[in-house]
């Protein structure tokens, strides 16, 4: 027979979950409405440079920004401020995911760029503190990750809408070991998460142009949390009639992405976490690898943009940061644009990457020194973007 006092253990520490995830359906109920950047000045930019590559790449991504900014700072409507104390070492030291004095640092900008950090694993050698980007999600309210990936020459231009604050993440340092032979970990999906990032993707396929939203989840096997996504998702398509929707399993969505005969199809898509961390690396790998793709954590106060892949503590340890790809972080940078209202300067960005990534490729980075060196491939985006022609260079190669 179990024993008694486990199974009361487990019981409890459940139901302390359960508490704390009914006070937060609570506040989602009183969320603020987004913040207008209009209406901003200065918008307030912080600079996280993370640890292991994040610092190298995160500099490029500055470059950038300050020198399409430059103007704006000028007049004083635009402040950058950079932000220290998000290193692995630190957060070690303090035992914390994020320590209180970067919190507060953070929280009095309105936008951040913020490069790669650490997640410490079982026998890394590190203390098991959360992940910083989940911890940030959470304090922040950071709901959306979105996550375009475009590739003009096969016609792929998708946008990824993933849940970012609850399913497995939301609570994966709180699993329990029952007993030596059994381990639990635990799932939460709400209405009101559920909504929000849904009607998130429904509405930028409806300022976008685009005609289809796709949603995923394997609602047919794990009926009461994809379940109820996917309940949401019916809810949310009766408001925006003009926007065409379908459902699809994560399982076969992982195959559509590489044939070549209907990725093509796909423009918009919701789903929730964990499924869309691993969908969007592999859209990313579609791309060009990792490397070349920025995201967006979108919430109704604050917004950090960081790229989609780790800190690469391997590169580091093998004296081979300089020469990481610093396109993710740029390309977050011109998320960053396009969320505080420099739509035109963020298609500058973009068009600059593709140039640079996918066609021309005059520098060429391969993460070891057969390639370009982080800094030189900075310098070549940074000549590129200020090219007074990239618009007729961009067009040359894409409709060539």
């Amino acid at each position: 027979m179990p024993d008694a006092n486990v199974i009361e253990t487990a019981k409890d520490h459940f139901g302390g979950l359960v508490e704390q995830q009914l006070e937060r359906v609570e506040r989602l109920k009183d969320a603020p409405s987004p913040v207008d950047y209009a209406g901003v000045s200065p918008i307030v930019i912080g600079m996280l440079g993370g640890d292991g590559i994040g610092p190298t790449i995160a500099y490029e991504s500055q470059r950038v920004l300050e020198q399409l900014l430059a103007g704006e700072v000028a007049k004083g409507k635009v402040e950058f401020r950079n932000i220290d104390g998000l290193t692995i070492e630190n957060r070690a030291a303090k035992l914390q995911s994020i320590p209180d004095d970067v919190l507060e640092e953070v929280k009095q900008c309105h936008v951040t760029l913020k490069g790669p950090t650490h997640t410490p694993e079982k026998g890394d050698g590190w203390p098991n503190i959360e992940s910083a980007n989940v911890s940030m999600r959470k304090a922040l309210d950071l709901f959306a990750n979105v996550r375009p990936v475009r590739i003009p020459a096969e016609n792929i231009d998708w946008t990824f809408f993933r849940e970012n604050t609850e399913d497995m993440y939301a609570l994966g340092s709180d699993g329990i070991n029952v007993t030596a032979d059994l381990a639990i970990d635990f799932r939460v999906i709400t209405t009101q998460g559920s909504r929000r990032i849904i009607n998130a993707a429904f509405a930028h396929a409806q300022k976008t142009g685009k005609e289809r939203v796709t949603i995923v989840t394997k609602a047919n096997i794990v009926k009461t949390t994809d379940g109820k996504f996917l309940d949401v998702a019916r809810e949310i398509a009766e408001q925006y009639p003009s926007i065409s929707w379908d459902a699809w399993y994560i399982d076969i969505m992982t195959a559509k992405l590489i044939d070549t005969a209907r990725r093509s199809e796909f423009q918009v898509l919701a789903l929730p976490n964990m499924y869309g961390d691993i969908l969007t690396d592999e859209a990313a790998q579609i791309q060009g690898g990792v490397g070349t793709a920025g995201s967006a954590n979108i919430g109704t106060a604050y917004a950090m943009f960081e790229a989609i892949h780790g800190s690469a503590p391997r590169m580091v340890i093998e004296g081979r940061a300089q020469y990481a790809d610093p396109s993710s972080m740029v390309r977050a940078g011109a998320m960053l644009l396009d969320h505080i209202g420099f739509a035109d300067l963020a298609q500058k960005v973009n068009m600059a990457l593709d140039v640079c990534g996918q066609y021309e490729r005059k520098a060429v980075t391969t993460g070891r020194d057969t390639g370009a060196t982080t800094a030189e491939f900075g310098d070549y985006i940074v000549a590129t973007v200020s090219d007074s022609n990239l618009k007729n260079t961009w067009e040359g190669y894409v409709y060539a």
